[in-house]
């Protein structure tokens, strides 16, 4: 079961100095209130890799589905390694210079504008969450080089229009920006309202900017049906829901973008380099607007 996919938190708040930060304030209404009987699937992804900030719902949750579905460990390192291949390969080779984090989690080592920024020292990054654990670390996501910029937004994936207007603050949409929407679409429930979403974001950045996304399946030729159970156990124990989908209702994301190769492959296998990395049920891939 795939529930988001960069939740660490092993970082401490921290600001450079010289860095041009801004920090934005809640949206209406402002972040969910932290909740500790529940658990939550920043915190337990955070347990799945080893950080330190969940609690002990968290890790009876986590430890529970990784017993019915031990593969998400797996995914888990998978997903965070996709990452970092796909903002290389953005930042170096396609000389981005402009990234639009929505659902980042928690913050861990190697985030989207470390990555960037080690490549490219003048890129901007705008991170988005609303999860108040995430808020908790929002300033160590609001480091950056004194070239660049990185910002954080307090916004929910379900309202893309307050996404952009926020982001257009920090970015310039006249020029190309990748859209990143790692492990993200999997918790809006319904696949239409997910593919209006990516449409709303993707039509408010130029030709040439590039979407990146990760997302869980139940697709049986890569053991996704072991996340029917997990995310039904999920779903009445946790929050908040998730579903998982098929490759054509994740590739339906893409429409009327051009799939870069390799297309869309589990994300382990997404530009992995020499040899075989075991397929995840956990689909992944960069496409640009032309």
């Amino acid at each position: 079961m795939t529930i988001t996919g960069r939740h660490n938190g092993r970082g401490q708040p921290h600001v450079r100095k010289g860095s041009d930060v801004r920090e934005n304030h809640p949206t209406a209404g402002g972040s969910p209130r932290l909740n500790t009987s529940v658990a939550h699937n920043a915190r337990v992804w955070n347990h799945w890799i080893g950080g330190k900030d969940n609690y002990e719902v968290d890790q009876r949750v986590g430890e529970h589905i990784a017993g019915m579905f031990p593969v998400i460990r797996a995914v888990a390192r998978a997903d965070r390694d996709f990452l970092g291949r796909a903002v290389r390969f953005l930042a170096a080779e396609r000389e981005v210079r402009q990234f639009l984090d929505i659902g980042t989690g928690l913050p861990t080592v190697d985030n989207t504008h470390e990555t960037a920024q080690r490549i490219a020292p003048d890129s901007r990054i705008v991170y988005v969450d609303n999860d108040p654990i995430v808020l908790m670390h929002a300033r160590t996501l609001l480091t950056s080089t004194p070239e660049g910029v990185t910002d954080y937004i307090d916004a929910d994936v379900h309202d893309p229009d307050a996404i952009v207007h926020r982001a257009a603050e920090t970015l310039d949409l006249t020029r190309p920006v990748a859209v990143m929407m790692l492990g993200i679409l999997n918790f809006v429930l319904d696949t239409d309202q997910a593919r209006n979403i990516v449409r709303r974001v993707m039509a408010a950045v130029p030709s040439g900017s590039f979407l990146v996304v990760t997302h869980p399946t139940f697709d049986a030729d890569l053991g996704g049906e072991g996340n029917i159970a997990a995310m039904q156990f999920w779903n009445e124990n946790a929050t908040p829901p998730i579903t998982a989908r098929s490759r054509a209702e994740v590739a339906a994301f893409f429409e009327g973008l051009d799939l870069l190769e390799p297309g869309l492959v589990p994300c382990s296998q997404w530009r992995s380099g020499p040899g075989s990395a075991a397929a995840v049920p956990q689909f992944g891939a960069v496409a640009v607007k032309p």
